[in-house]
């Protein structure tokens, strides 16, 4: 049942302040729930007769794409020496492993071991096969139950194949618990953090709405002064020359994905709509990827977005690099305290944060052991991964 809060909010009246209480999980150590699709490859990053590494939740994954153009996800691993399948070569349609040369259907079965004679011992069936499907480009594995891909949808991004939207993907490492994603877009009162780039911007929340799997709040932005960047007049559809407007922003977690509407005033669809999902890599899902689809209203000189479209990255680069300095300075405060010390005082994230935790899974023993063996870590020190991708 959803619940509304505009009332509250027009009153002024935020809801009771609820810290944690003791006995309820920490947020940071519930995972993501794997009964849903999650993209972990850009498609174009699948190249046919190629072998793409990728994981989930500290579950290695093998993808490639064989001669008739469709992706599989394998377990990565040989069920012979377990050496990683990413490291093997593509055969038509199946992946050999690089150390004995065993083939491997999509489907994970063994389908031949070369040097195999009638006497020796059968081998073992094979690996783990993952459901997957692409679209948006993007490669999607279904991680959870196979039983249940099959009747569980794809996201929906309405705006992805309309012609009034040109997209930009992205595919960004983020050093954090997905959680901190989650609040930080719904938040929208760190704009402060922003100031070099949208200037002085004064949000206000309009309402918003909780319920068992989703939260979504509405936002008033006025641009009350300061040097705002050009870009971030273009995503508001102020146009080429400039014209001041206030925009209305609706964000929507719906478990486990994001999204974003921006209409400008007097407008009636949105000039920018954004969907993401923040897909969790290691076992103590401290670290996620950031997938997103930004879609930008083409505007009636067809031409003026596209001499636009570098400088619009650059600005979101720029409002992405701010975000991901806040919330992985999150991550690390966790990690030298051991848990979660926060003491919030929206009741906005409050509520995602119930909607986060009912809807996620307990992080495994193991998993929850190496995290607090490795508190003190110095997670920049540690990480040697230099290739964060956004792709125009």
């Amino acid at each position: 049942m959803t619940e509304n809060r505009s009332d509250e909010v027009a009153r002024g009246r935020p809801r009771e302040h609820r810290n944690p209480l003791p006995g309820l999980p920490d947020l940071r150590r519930v995972g993501a729930n794997p009964d849903f699709w999650y993209p972990v490859a850009l498609s174009r990053g699948v190249r046919s007769g190629r072998v793409a590494a990728t994981a989930f939740a500290g579950e290695r994954i093998a993808l490639f794409r064989g001669r008739s153009g469709a992706v599989h996800a394998l377990e990565d691993r040989c069920a012979h020496r377990q050496v990683p399948l990413s490291m093997g070569v593509v055969d038509g349609e199946t992946l050999r492993c690089c150390y004995h040369a065993w083939a491997y259907r999509g489907d994970g079965r063994i389908s031949q071991i070369p040097y195999l004679s009638k006497g020796d011992g059968r081998p073992p069936r094979g690996v783990r096969a993952y459901p997957v499907r692409e679209a948006y480009g993007l490669v999607f594995v279904f991680p959870g139950d196979p039983e249940r891909a099959a009747v569980t949808p794809l996201p929906d991004v309405p705006g992805f194949a309309s012609s009034k939207y040109r997209t930009m993907t992205f595919s960004r490492t983020v050093r954090c618990h997905y959680s901190f994603m989650h609040e930080n877009l719904l938040d929208m009162n760190h704009q402060f953090l922003h100031r070099g780039v949208v200037g002085r911007l004064q949000p206000k929340l309009l309402a918003y709405e909780s319920g068992p799997r989703s939260v979504e709040a509405r936002y008033l932005f006025t641009h009350t002064g300061g040097k705002r960047n050009r870009s971030a007049g273009l995503l508001a559809a102020e146009g080429i020359g400039g014209r001041a407007s206030s925009d209305v922003m609706t964000i929507r977690t719906e478990y486990p994905y994001q999204t974003l509407d921006l209409v400008p005033e007097k407008a009636d669809h949105p000039a920018l709509r954004l969907w993401a999902v923040y897909v969790p890599e290691d076992a103590e899902q401290r670290t996620c990827h950031a997938y997103g689809l930004l879609m930008i209203e083409k505007p009636r000189i067809s031409a003026a977005l596209h001499v636009a479209w570098p400088f619009i990255r650059h600005f979101t680069e720029r409002v992405f690099a701010e975000d991901r300095m806040a919330v992985e300075a999150e991550q690390r405060a966790w990690d030298e305290q051991g848990e979660d010390r926060n003491h919030e005082v929206f009741s906005l994230i409050l509520d995602v944060r119930d909607v986060l935790r009912a809807n996620g899974v307990p992080l495994g023993p193991a998993a929850t052991a190496r995290a607090c063996d490795t508190r003190a870590c110095d997670t920049r020190a540690c990480d040697t991964r230099a290739c964060d991708d956004l792709v125009p």
